[in-house]
């Protein structure tokens, strides 16, 4: 079982980190593994809510669909995925702090085939690549880059 949680302070309120992050288009920027976001169907963002994506994760390419299973905007966003060889829960969560935000990335999963053989692996290798993927947000969001 793989569980691993990552947060971030970005100084910006809460309504322009969560509102960027939750957008599935926006994925590509600030996740280094992550090549493509599609939503299915379009806006509005919503529960049952489908996205494909494309990744690349331990020099493999990956092709999966996350749907929304939670979204409470500028509060909470779970997504979950049965396919590929890591079905896998994504939690965001947003809190105020201060006039910044906090923004918590969260994985769960169970890995399977080859992922489960390097599961021990899996912690660390997740942790510090959800970190570098907030420390990119958090640098996208802050310089303003992400409002262009």
């Amino acid at each position: 079982m793989v569980d691993v949680a990552c947060s971030i302070v970005i100084q910006r309120p809460r309504a322009v980190v969560a509102g960027y992050a939750a957008d599935p288009s926006n994925a590509p920027s600030w996740y280094s593994n992550i090549d493509s976001a599609v939503h299915r169907g379009g806006p509005p963002l919503g529960a049952g809510t489908l996205v494909d994506f494309g990744a690349r994760f331990m020099g493999r390419e990956l092709k999966y669909t996350y749907e929304f299973v939670d979204w409470v905007p500028g509060r909470r966003l779970v997504m979950r995925t049965a396919q590929g060889p890591f079905p896998m829960q994504t939690t965001y969560t947003w809190e105020d702090e201060g006039a910044a935000t906090r923004m918590v990335l969260a994985n769960t999963g169970e890995p399977a085939g080859f992922s489960k053989v390097a599961g021990f692996l899996m912690d660390p290798m997740m942790r510090r690549a959800m970190g570098k993927d907030l420390g990119k947000l958090k640098a996208l969001l802050e310089s303003g880059t992400a409002d262009r």
